[in-house]
């Protein structure tokens, strides 16, 4: 099992933990995953981090696609490639309407027409094709309103990349089959390992639509939550925050795909309880009606016995060849020699 460690986004002053992430890199972490929302890019810290290690990959968990022109997103993918020996790996998201009408200015509708164009524009340019696509929201060259009709097709002055990963963070149906279809992975914000079968059909249904992609080159690469310690209820503590936000708050009420996967999960009670709870503002209440066993599901939490108890259900799914990559949240220095005994090689 490839393990990574999600270090998330910068709050008010930016600093990324390089003793963490040099201690992972010796221990035998394969990558390090940053992120961004709307304080610091995720770029600036995937290129420092990239310059100060040697042998850790670094993937963006997520780059938001409202933020980037297709081409420019292409042009940072075959740059940090070139730069850091193969070592970079693009996780790339649609964020969600806040973030994207209020913060990058543009709209937040079709956002899977978006993503599909966006992936599509990508790959063309990568592979130094022409940058010509007729698209619902992109056309290259641009011909829309304001064009003065002296776009150009080009191809990138860089040699072509065929090599760099990209992945998708989706969760929706239609965003797991479009994944499957076009990328190289798809990144579930969380999962439970002994229910796959709730998004196994989607992706499926998207590896039908080519004739080359399956499970044995396509990576399922989920945020797995990891709190070490000797009292477990501290350690579900911080899980049942994640899950009260995502379960409870991300979306509107008939909206929520999170909602719905805890539903799908076996939880249907519970996640409207959540969901009630959050939005009328009580989220100490939303955080206590989280079940401990969704929590036992999705992260691994407890001592170290029981970390290596639990992490055999992510090991039967890598045994399928499903899952043969892990990215680790809410990370401590204590736990990366568990997690490396127990999964590395």
């Amino acid at each position: 099992m490839k393990i990574g460690l999600l270090l998330g986004y910068a709050g008010q002053d930016v600093h990324l933990p390089m003793d963490l992430i040099l201690e992972a890199e010796k221990t035998g972490f394969e990558s390090v995953w940053v992120s961004e929302v709307y304080g610091s890019d995720v770029v600036t810290p995937a290129t420092w981090i990239l310059a100060q290690t040697t042998t850790i990959k670094v993937g963006t968990s997520i780059m938001q696609i409202p933020a980037r022109s297709p081409a420019n997103a292409a042009q940072t993918l075959m740059t940090l490639s070139q730069l850091s020996g193969g070592r970079f790996m693009a996780g790339f998201g649609s964020s969600g309407p806040q973030v994207v009408e209020g913060w990058h200015g543009v709209p937040f509708g079709k956002a899977l027409t978006r993503s599909r164009e966006y992936f599509q524009i990508i790959r063309k340019i990568m592979a130094r094709e022409k940058s010509e696509f007729d698209g619902e929201i992109y056309q290259l060259p641009y011909r829309g309103e304001g064009s003065v009709g002296l776009g150009k097709p080009l191809r990138s002055i860089l040699r072509a990349d065929n090599d760099t990963p990209i992945y998708s963070a989706s969760f929706t149906p239609g965003g797991l089959r479009m994944s499957a279809e076009l990328t190289d992975g798809v990144i579930p914000i969380f999962m439970s390992p002994e229910k796959f079968d709730v998004l196994r059909p989607y992706l499926e249904q998207g590896f039908a639509k080519t004739e080359s992609q399956g499970f044995h080159n396509f990576e399922v690469m989920p945020f797995v939550p990891v709190s070490l310690g000797d009292d477990l209820e501290a350690c579900r503590l911080p899980v049942k925050e994640f899950l009260a936000l995502y379960v409870g708050g991300m979306g509107a009420k008939a909206k929520n795909f999170y909602n719905d996967y805890a539903k799908k999960l076996g939880y249907p009670e519970a996640a409207v309880e959540i969901q009630d709870l959050y939005l009328s503002g009580k989220k100490a209440e939303a955080v206590a009606a989280v079940p401990d066993e969704l929590v036992d599901e999705v992260a691994l939490v407890g001592d170290a016995e029981r970390i290596r108890l639990h992490a055999e259900k992510w090991k039967a799914l890598e045994n399928e060849g499903i899952v043969r990559r892990m990215i680790i949240t809410m990370p401590t220095a204590e736990a990366l020699p568990v997690l490396a005994d127990i999964f590395i090689d």
